[in-house]
């Protein structure tokens, strides 16, 4: 067992604020990388000749590295520290973005997308543990506000970057990834730099990896609600992550590789902007809000598609990344608060289990009714699904209440 780690005292708020911009840029910077891809997959499905359905496993695969981050790593820097446990999650994801660069077939594809998401789990799970510790009052909403405004700045700039160097400079497999590795380097600097906050009471060897899941039945009726909010808010990231440029593509006609990069920094931008706004709307509130607009939000997508209306599909996606932000914000807290706090860690790794899997499950869903019977066929089957459960989440969230 892992002795119980101790926080050090702070040194002066100017270096507190320092340390918070060091992480907050480290959390950016990892999820710039998820999103990189986005604009380049139509390019890597021309180059490498692989099906719709392929691309979206590609991006799919992604999750199994933030599955083994979140059952398997999740406690290690509670025993060797913040700031090792994220340069090692940085050195990762520089290995990813060196397969990327280097990438001749699908499955370096494959291998460079599960090391991304494992780099990615790793240090922004031990990264937002990090900002709770290095914001000094007791209320730890504003370094919950860091962490996921910073989490959605992070994906919108990762594509908007990648679109324009895909676009309008060379090698655009190649470019985005030296680019990359370089942004990287700065961020190892910065957290080298950053003071730790815990003191490290532990060895690696005495961390426990064996995965502790499991829901106590008096939390499970209430659980439904924050769950499947948590599951629709990340199918609609993914779903703009991985297939909005072929959307663009084939009903928009717009290739354009710098559009579809500014299409997804308009959703993530949107729901940094709501996280950042909407900061005192009670969590079951934000939860509510969020599966009320799903619904429209995807008949805006559908009605996109099928009219061919780019004025419609920046509709869409901006109230995509407003449901996104409210749904993970208000979910995530609401999870925190039915949980009794010997289990809360236990209960959020099953929701973010839901979160992660509706990040991978629809998008693979889609590509494959898309391949049978059509984009805009497979869009409206999203639809539905989003659909039917924001409306089951919202019955099990008016019902339990409490």
């Amino acid at each position: 067992m892992t002795q119980k780690t101790t926080s050090l005292a702070p040194r002066d708020n100017r270096e507190d604020v320092v340390a918070l911009v060091s992480v907050a840029t480290m959390i950016a910077a990892l999820f710039a990388g998820s999103t990189a891809l986005t604009p380049l997959y139509v390019i890597y499905r021309e180059a490498f000749g692989f099906s719709q359905v392929t691309l979206t496993l590609v991006y799919a695969i992604y999750v199994v590295g933030n599955l083994a981050a979140l059952l398997l790593f999740g406690r290690v820097s509670d025993a060797i520290g913040r700031r090792p446990t994220v340069l090692v999650a940085v050195a990762v994801t520089v290995a990813s973005a060196a397969l990327f660069l280097f990438a001749r077939s699908l499955a370096t594809l494959e291998i460079a997308r599960v090391l991304s998401g494992l780099g990615i789990g790793v240090g922004v799970g031990s990264g937002t543990a990090w900002l709770s510790e290095l914001v000094a009052t007791e209320d730890k909403t504003f370094a919950s506000m860091i962490a996921t405004g910073t989490n959605f700045v992070g994906l919108g700039i990762g594509a908007l970057v990648a679109g324009l160097l895909a676009e309008y400079a060379p090698l655009p497999l190649r470019l985005t990834f030296i680019a990359y590795l370089a942004a990287l380097g700065i961020v190892a600097i910065l957290i080298w730099r950053t003071p730790e906050t815990v003191r490290k009471s532990g060895r690696l060897a005495d961390v426990s990896f064996r995965p502790r899941l499991g829901l106590p039945p008096e939390v499970r009726p209430h659980f439904v609600a924050p769950a499947v909010t948590g599951f629709g808010a990340m199918a609609l990231v993914g779903f703009f992550a991985a297939l909005a440029p072929g959307v663009l593509v084939r009903d928009l006609h717009i290739a354009n590789h710098a559009a579809a990069g500014a299409l997804f920094f308009e959703l993530a931008l949107m729901a940094a902007a709501t996280i950042a706004l909407t900061g005192r709307l009670a969590s079951r509130h934000a939860m509510l809000t969020a599966l009320a607009l799903m619904p429209p939000a995807v008949v805006l997508v559908v009605a996109a598609q099928w009219f061919g209306s780019l004025s419609i599909m920046l509709l869409a996606t901006a109230l995509c990344g407003v449901a996104a932000a409210l749904g993970y914000r208000g979910s995530l807290q609401v999870v925190n608060q039915i949980a009794p706090p010997t289990r809360r860690a236990e209960i959020a790794s099953v929701y973010f289990i839901c979160c992660f899997c509706g990040n991978a499950l629809p998008v693979v869903g889609i590509g494959v009714i898309s391949t049978q019977a059509g984009a805009t066929a497979a869009s409206i089957a999203f639809a539905c699904m989003i659909v039917v459960f924001a409306l089951t989440a919202l019955g099990f969230g008016m019902k339990y209440r409490g």
